[in-house]
């Protein structure tokens, strides 16, 4: 049996193995949120369905992470960290563009996570800019 990549799109089923993902991810891979969520948030935000799209990623029929395309073509990837290493992530990534074909993809990655730097870099994205942010009292509120 060869091993089988799918991508399928995000339902309430998944909301809990989303969750269970978003909990486990390594703090150096957050760019988006600075503190875990409560589970009532999360479902808040994936039933706004704040990307483009997105999806579960299925390997062998098992869920093993997700993917997603914003609207601004930004692509964001987690997995399972015991699938990592496996080449899944890139044939997901090949996966959801050749599903979404778009002239150009961005990922927005924190300088610190060098394990996404080096995946991206691998598949053939390059640096185009540093962001800086500069947050002020009355932002955290």
């Amino acid at each position: 049996m060869r091993d089988e990549i799918k991508l399928k799109p995000v339902t309430r089923y998944d909301y809990a193995f989303l969750f269970e993902l978003l909990a486990n991810r390594d703090s150096l891979a957050n760019i988006s949120h600075h503190k875990m969520p409560t589970y009532q948030q999360h479902v808040k935000f994936v039933r706004s369905k704040p990307y483009a799209k997105w999806y579960i990623v299925n390997y062998n029929d098992e869920r093993v992470g997700s993917i997603y395309l914003t609207h601004m073509n930004e692509i964001g990837i987690s997995l399972i960290r015991k699938f990592h290493k496996k080449g899944i992530g890139t044939r997901a990534l090949n996966l959801i563009m050749t599903m979404n074909p778009r002239e150009r993809y961005l990922a927005n990655i924190s300088p610190r996570n060098k394990k996404s730097i080096k995946f991206f870099t691998k598949n053939r994205f390059q640096l185009i800019q540093y962001t800086y942010e500069l947050r002020t009292k009355q932002s955290n509120k």
